[in-house]
């Protein structure tokens, strides 16, 4: 299949932290407050690494550019420490919608993995509970400030531990009161998603929406899974789907791509790839290219029509937001303004949401793209 070159649309002038965004693929825990976590750590007697909010922000972003997953995920455990009481995962949880809203977001997905914040003695419905207060409340807020945002929650097990079904369970409890979907994550070498078939089994016959952490640190086997044994409707990252694409000829501007099946059947059937472009710089997922945001396969997914969306997977470890992903992307691919808007509705057209809702989000993008 032959793929076009850009033109030379830009973007002049135009502030991306206005337009209307739609996030799916960010993490709780990756997503805090330097200066919260100072607070939180300090009130739990943590020994923090540093004790200024910009000194730790740097901390977090050096140890977070490994070019290894399994290293990146590490940076997590002094973050979720800090996160072991009622109180700070509100506050945690407020903050990120905050964040959002902040961010031009009118529509999140927040993922978090309940098992992990058990250690103040909270049981597994109380963690659902204490974040959910914190982003009604910051919904709330946003909602009498005139900004009109909504978020749900998508439960995580973690694919090395051996309780996804009692996760897989509480999800499916808290559906209609603020738990939208299911997600696996974690090292995804050597725990594949056939580890967890009696979780997805379960979420199956509930008719329960799940998407997967696959092709990031593991390739094809891993997005083959994510699909057959997890029944993914969109996959968490899926970066590395790209391996099963070739490059066979180039003809001036028109470069042509072979398809394998695999790429085939998540390109035909519009499966969403959870994309997070710096991030995947990161944790080494595009290594095979390359190292620089030009390396990104996103734009050869893109031009071939796959469901890409743009995600900040950790804001706090990437330093990042979506508005400074879109415009990293911008600069690295001369995308023009409709380009962004395919992106924003590709994840609303992805998001857990009835398809009521998702043509309302689609909607609220066109006006505010159109503006």
């Amino acid at each position: 299949m032959p793929i076009d070159q850009h033109g030379d649309a830009k973007l002049q002038g135009l502030s991306l932290r206005r337009l209307p965004k739609v996030s799916l693929h960010d993490h709780l825990d990756g997503g805090v407050r330097p200066a919260t976590i100072l607070d939180l750590g300090d009130a739990a007697g943590i020994d923090l690494p540093e004790t200024d909010e910009g000194a730790l922000a740097d901390w977090f972003a050096d140890r977070a550019d490994p070019g290894s997953l399994v290293e990146y995920l590490q940076t997590f455990d002094l973050v979720i420490a800090s996160m072991q009481t009622r109180e700070s995962l509100t506050r945690v949880a407020r903050e990120f919608v905050e964040d959002l809203v902040a961010d031009g977001v009118v529509y999140g997905e927040v993922r978090w993995a309940p098992e992990q914040h058990l250690g103040g003695g909270l049981s597994l419905d109380d963690v659902v509970e204490a974040v959910q207060s914190g982003i009604e409340e910051a919904e709330d807020a946003a909602d009498g400030a005139g900004h009109d945002i909504r978020v749900g929650q998508l439960l995580t097990a973690m694919r090395q531990s051996d309780n996804s079904r009692d996760i897989a369970e509480l999800a499916v409890s808290w559906r209609g009161r603020g738990v939208v979907g299911f997600d696996i994550a974690g090292p995804e070498k050597g725990y594949p998603a056939s580890r967890h078939r009696e979780a997805f089994d379960y979420l199956a016959r509930h008719f329960f929406p799940t998407t997967v952490h696959a092709g990031e640190a593991a390739g094809l086997d891993s997005i083959r899974g994510a699909l057959l044994d997890g029944r993914a409707l969109r996959l968490g990252h899926g970066v590395r789907l790209a391996e099963d694409l070739e490059v066979v000829s180039s003809e001036g501007e028109e470069v042509f791509v072979r398809f394998g099946d695999l790429a085939r059947w998540v390109r035909d059937r519009e499966i969403p790839l959870e994309l997070s472009p710096s991030s995947n710089l990161q944790t080494g997922a595009v290594e095979r290219w390359g190292r620089t945001m030009e390396d990104h396969p996103f734009d050869l997914l893109y031009q071939l029509g796959f469901a890409v969306t743009v995600n900040c997977d950790n804001r706090t470890m990437s330093r990042t937001s979506l508005t400074r992903e879109l415009h990293l992307l911008t600069e690295a691919f001369d995308y023009g303004l409709d380009d962004l808007e395919a992106f924003q509705l590709n994840a609303a057209a992805g998001a857990f949401l009835p398809i009521e809702d998702r043509e309302e989000l689609i909607e609220i993008i066109g006006e505010g793209f159109d503006h």
